[in-house]
């Protein structure tokens, strides 16, 4: 199969198809951009001081896997936020978890399954990297609703065992984007035993992992220590982004058994882009760090009491449990989204954007999805005026 063919039903990406449907109409009030989840709180302050210090690195090559003292601060990060300690050997500094969402499929994804083409499961709605890791590696992407009747994750449980039998790659985000669901223990521990007793890898996005109410989220490698399972089954993906507030900063790491781990290394010799030395200073630097995060938290807990407040009324509404999104029922989100646009000049997602119909109908068509991402009063002034607009 040709790129071509193989990319062609691929939808329009998000924001295109975002700008298409609402900048051909004018906002009907100062706008407030709720769409894209870009964190606006500020980052530590020590980051300018740690990036100018070692600006002249830039003169540098970097190290193909990460610097020891960041690779260092990582493992000793995973210590003290799931108690599993973890060797450097076991660790890849990536250019943003997107790349290595992708680009581990590539080093990791076999090219067939049990003589027959490799399956790649993922959650119906998704973040798109997952869909396009799939088809970049020839794998058949299986997409399995995450809906309010599964807790917002996919039940991988449910999928035909055939399926389970080609599969190579699950992907897992938890907390959830768009709809902030958590994965408990016993998700963890139901999904790695169909990963051991079918043998493919878990792929974890965890980039919201320190954005969270109250109890910090399980992550997969915890499961992992709990269980016994094999390293090489988990596959971990961090940021810096959403835990930090640096989402230029394009930095982020994936952790996973020394074999997984070597292969994403050796095609990042090839193929890929090391993260530059000063930027590997400021991530050592920030992954040391607990006390910003702390107030960062801090801040969203603030925001999602208010969006309590504000949506206590209303019987469709959700609070989730982590994450910054709200994942808010409408009658058609597209329809919604513009609605907003043009009656308040508030710009939110549709959450079709985000998903892709199946027999059962689009999990992402009755929602729109909007980030609390902009300062407090920004926040509640358009939280209000969704309300106002679609609610009441």
């Amino acid at each position: 199969m040709t790129y071509p063919e193989r990319f062609s039903n691929l939808p329009a990406y998000a924001w295109p198809r975002l700008r298409a449907l609402l900048d051909v109409h004018e906002p009907g009030g100062d706008p407030i951009n709720m769409t894209i989840g870009e964190p606006r709180h500020p980052f530590p302050a020590f980051v300018s001081d740690v990036l100018a210090a070692s600006v002249g690195e830039f003169a540098k090559y970097p190290t193909n896997e990460g610097a020891p003292e960041l690779l260092a601060a990582i493992c000793g990060w995973v210590t003290r936020r799931y108690a599993v300690d973890i060797t450097p050997d076991r660790v890849l500094v990536l250019n943003g978890t997107r790349e290595g969402l992708y680009n581990a499929a590539m080093a990791l994804c076999p090219e067939t399954k049990n003589g027959e083409q490799p399956v790649v499961l993922l959650p119906n709605p998704f973040y798109q990297v997952y869909a396009i890791a799939a088809l970049s590696v020839n794998a058949e992407p299986v997409m399995v609703p995450a809906t309010a009747q599964t807790g917002h994750l996919p039940d991988y449980a449910s999928v035909d065992p055939d399926i389970l039998d080609r599969t190579t790659i699950a992907y897992i985000c938890s907390p959830a984007n768009p709809q902030g669901a958590v994965a408990t223990r016993e998700y963890w521990a139901t999904l790695i035993g169909l990963a051991e007793k079918h043998h493919f890898k878990i792929f974890a996005d965890e980039c919201y992992s320190e954005i969270y109410r109250d109890t910090p989220p399980m992550g997969a490698l915890e499961a992992a220590a709990d269980t016994g399972c094999d390293p090489e089954r988990i596959v971990a993906f961090h940021s810096l982004s959403k835990r930090s507030n640096l989402p230029g900063l394009r930095s982020g790491f994936v952790v996973s058994g020394p074999n997984n781990t070597r292969e994403m290394r050796q095609l990042r010799a090839y193929a890929g882009a090391p993260l530059p030395l000063p930027i590997q200073r400021v991530s050592t630097r920030v992954w040391s760090d607990e006390d910003h995060v702390i107030a960062n938290r801090e801040m969203y807990q603030d925001k999602f009491n208010d969006a309590d407040e504000i949506f206590k009324g209303i019987n469709s509404y959700t609070s989730p449990e982590a994450g910054f999104f709200l994942w808010l029922p409408v009658e058609d989100g597209e329809q919604a989204a513009l609605k907003l646009w043009q009656d308040t000049g508030v710009r939110v997602l549709p959450g079709a954007y985000l998903s892709r119909p199946d027999p059962s109908g689009d999990p992402g068509t009755g929602f729109i999805r909007v980030a609390l991402v902009a300062p407090k009063t920004e926040t509640q002034r358009g939280l209000t005026q969704i309300c106002d607009c679609l609610y009441t």
